[in-house]
């Protein structure tokens, strides 16, 4: 992994190329990585909303088609993280100089508490649900114990190094766990919809409260969620173009995976809520306690992009350290923030990342030599101009044209308007 402590000389590792000889990943240790990430109740939960907005099939052509585009994007990104070797903090550096890179650094970081803070509530509630029916416990006290055992199963595994989390634990023993819970739960929901009419299912129409449009920015949100981590694993990659294709494929399968399956319990038990609908499933409390364990990871990926992000602000801390930190500090605000009332905050504070990456893919990609365009008290102002119109579009967007979604449009703005006005290497080297 990146060095866990500030470099000799005061040199800050998240903001210099990660050297060759730390760069492990192959490309299936990328396609087990971004599959993992990519499993989640949040995804499921998500697909269980496009019906019955939409109708079956639009559901399922929206699912494929965001899930392929979403993910293309979150690989592009993968590939110029490995190629440069530098985090997300080093290529927002990058793109946007690095006097003003600080502000979307900062910003990445809130939204990542956040985000983290988030899981701990659904793996706190999802551990709950299943005590409750397996064992019956009830009481106010569980809620805080069982958000302080995950918070420390955060902490425990940010002490140790991230690499060696992606190759001998996710890909070798918790990733075949998951796939089997999936492929466990797809099948009992498969067989209630067979029994309930599969053809009557699949032919069934929406009733037009959510546009085609729409729902494909829905789906390609969760994707593009992940824009802002991305480089901070795939710099760990051998290939740019292994760093692409794992990415691609892990993501991909994973969220048609895992909107589909949202899909198919929102069908067959609709008037269910859907940790209770995976709960009733036959084999339901073993299948969610794996999903829910391997909800960690989505946690764990949020605080160690959070933490190298940090690094690049303050090296004086390391990596670890920073984990750490924000770690407890996301067990204490579960216990006492109400994040599902903070959810349209934080999907606010995401939305300014979509026009962010629409300019950071549009002037690094191509770039023979990214790592030198990482220059000190230098402010790009036509990539921070593109960004913050970009910003204005997709709300604008969102409150004005609803029915074209928001992200795609945006993220197709700003690409053209920053491929448009990018200049040479030896320009950008040169501006200040």
């Amino acid at each position: 992994m990146a060095s866990t402590s500030a470099s000799p000389g005061g040199d800050n590792s998240a903001l210099i190329p990660l050297p060759a000889g730390e760069r492990l990943f192959g490309w299936r240790d990328h396609a087990a990585l971004w599959l993992s990430l990519g499993v989640g109740l949040l995804v499921m939960q998500i697909g269980a909303y496009l019906v019955p907005a939409i109708g079956t099939q639009a559901a399922m052509l929206v699912i494929v088609c965001g899930s392929v585009l979403g993910a293309g994007l979150l690989a592009w990104t993968a590939k110029i993280g490995c190629d440069s070797g530098l985090s997300s903090a080093g290529l927002m550096h990058a793109t946007y100089g690095s006097s003003f890179a600080r502000v979307p650094v900062l910003l990445n970081i809130v939204q990542l508490i956040g985000w983290t803070t988030f899981e701990l509530v659904v793996m706190r509630d999802g551990t709950l649900a299943i005590a409750r029916q397996s064992a019956g416990f009830t009481g106010s006290l569980w809620p805080v114990l069982t958000t302080l055992f995950w918070g420390a199963v955060l902490l425990a595994l940010l002490s140790g190094s991230m690499v060696k989390l992606v190759r001998k634990f996710i890909g070798r023993y918790g990733l075949p766990l998951v796939i089997a819970s999936l492929l466990w739960l797809s099948w009992q929901f498969l067989s209630r919809a067979n029994a309930q009419g599969f053809s009557d299912l699949w032919h069934r129409a929406g009733d037009g409260s959510m546009s085609t449009f729409s729902a494909l920015d829905l789906v390609i949100a969760m994707p593009v969620s992940w824009l802002p981590l991305v480089a901070d694993f795939s710099r760990h990659g051998r290939d740019g173009n292994n760093a692409l294709r794992g990415t691609w494929l892990g993501y991909a399968v994973a969220n048609i995976w895992c909107y589909a399956l949202g899909l198919l319990v929102a069908l067959t038990t609709p008037s269910t809520d859907l940790i209770t609908a995976l709960l009733l499933a036959q084999g339901g409390l073993l299948a969610l306690g794996l999903i829910l364990i391997d909800e960690v990871d989505n946690a764990y990926g949020d605080l160690y992009s959070g933490s190298v992000s940090g690094h690049s602000l303050k090296p004086g801390w390391s990596v670890r350290r920073w984990g750490m930190a924000l770690a407890v500090l996301c067990t204490a605000l579960a216990l006492v923030l109400p994040m599902h009332s903070l959810e349209p905050f934080l999907l606010m504070l995401s939305s300014m990342f979509v026009p962010l990456y629409g300019v950071i893919l549009a002037r690094l990609a191509g770039q023979v030599d990214v790592a030198s365009l990482v220059t000190e008290r230098r402010v790009n102002y036509s990539a921070v101009m593109i960004w913050l119109l970009g910003v204005a579009c997709y709300h604008l967007c969102a409150q004005l044209a609803p029915s074209w979604g928001a992200a795609l449009p945006t993220l197709m703005l700003t690409f053209i308007l920053a491929r448009a006005t990018r200049s040479s290497p030896s320009r950008l080297s040169a501006a200040v």
